[in-house]
């Protein structure tokens, strides 16, 4: 398998590719949905509302904290989940930029 070569692109670029990435999953996207409904939640409640496994939630889970759009903080032995206002505003910002591109031919350009 190739290098992905992330280094000839851009950040935005490779910032765009891992929002794009993470929105790739519909678990992720899943997960996404039932924290914008309640807030906040555990892994448990999340386990029990999407249907999957423990462990591939809590996969799904580290991917989309470590691109920093959910937080987490410690509660006890559990870790309670929620939406980073402040991330989902700039992935927000970034992919409009990149999606409200127009096209500006006119007619068939191909």
């Amino acid at each position: 398998m190739g290098l992905a070569k992330t280094e000839i692109f851009t950040d935005l670029q490779n910032e765009i590719a891992l929002f794009a990435k993470v929105f790739g999953h519909p678990a992720r996207v899943a997960i996404l949905q039932q924290l914008f409904k309640i807030d906040a939640c555990y892994c448990g409640d999340l386990v029990n509302e999407i249907g999957l496994a423990q462990p591939t939630i809590s996969q799904h889970l580290k991917e989309l904290k470590n691109l920093g759009l959910i937080k987490g903080t410690i509660e006890g032995t559990s870790v309670c989940y929620c939406i980073n206002a402040e991330n989902w505003t700039k992935m927000k910002e970034t992919m409009l930029l990149f999606l409200n591109q127009d096209i500006t031919t006119n007619g068939d350009c191909c």
